[in-house]
């Protein structure tokens, strides 16, 4: 009796090397099938929050830019009293684009944000390129030293504004194409990973920072 249960013990330990074995590749194929789309999903946070942070340096240039121009026209009424229309609708489309701006900065990447912040965007550059067009009639506007200077911080600002937006629109390229990619889009489309806008200006006339000849 004692010769059989040792026969049998050589059997038992393989069986139990065999279940061992099985449990193991379950339990690796159960990290892999979990671990796969946590994975995946991390990465897709990564790159939101990129293009997210990317606008916030947007909005920051803006706010700038939305401070200096109520000062500018400010200066200018002092010598355009006759150009009130002109002041008056830089100074609309600047809140109209602070509103946008507002939307845009609440939620990066939304398509109708980024539209609105867009388009506000190009009007505003629209009234001020009317300022500075009607402000080569008067020779002392330009010729003052606070003009001059909140001339060429607005200037300074654009090109800052155009570099964050080329940022923002870079890290938007890099986010959209993670979520298109397989198997990346199965985990984006399970997990409500929309695909976010671009910055771009409409017109290839607005593309550039308004010019400023002061």
């Amino acid at each position: 009796m004692r010769g059989g249960n040792r026969l049998h013990e050589p059997y038992r330990g393989n069986n139990m090397m065999t279940h061992l074995i099985i449990a193991a590749v379950v339990l690796v194929a159960l990290l892999i099938v979990i671990g796969w789309p946590v994975a995946i999903y991390n990465r897709l946070v990564t790159f939101r929050n990129r293009f997210q942070n990317a606008y916030s340096q947007i909005d920051v240039q803006l706010k700038r830019r939305y401070d200096l121009i109520p000062n500018l026209v400010e200066v200018a009424k002092g010598y355009m009293a006759h150009e009130r229309e002109t002041l008056e609708g830089v100074i609309t489309a600047r809140n109209q684009a602070a509103a946008a701006n507002a939307q845009a900065a609440a939620a990066p990447g939304d398509p109708n944000a980024i539209r609105g912040i867009a388009g506000a965007e190009s009007a505003l550059g629209g009234a001020l390129g009317r300022l500075f067009a009607v402000a080569e009639a008067y020779p002392n506007l330009k010729a003052n030293e606070q003009m001059s200077q909140l001339t060429e911080e607005l200037t300074s600002t654009e090109n800052r504004v155009s570099f964050a937006r080329q940022a923002y629109n870079d890290a938007v390229l890099e986010y959209n194409t993670s979520t298109q990619v397989f198997p990346n889009l199965l985990v984006a489309n399970m997990m409500g990973f929309r695909q976010a806008s671009m910055f771009e200006v409409d017109k290839p006339a607005e593309r550039e920072a308004v010019r400023v000849t002061f």
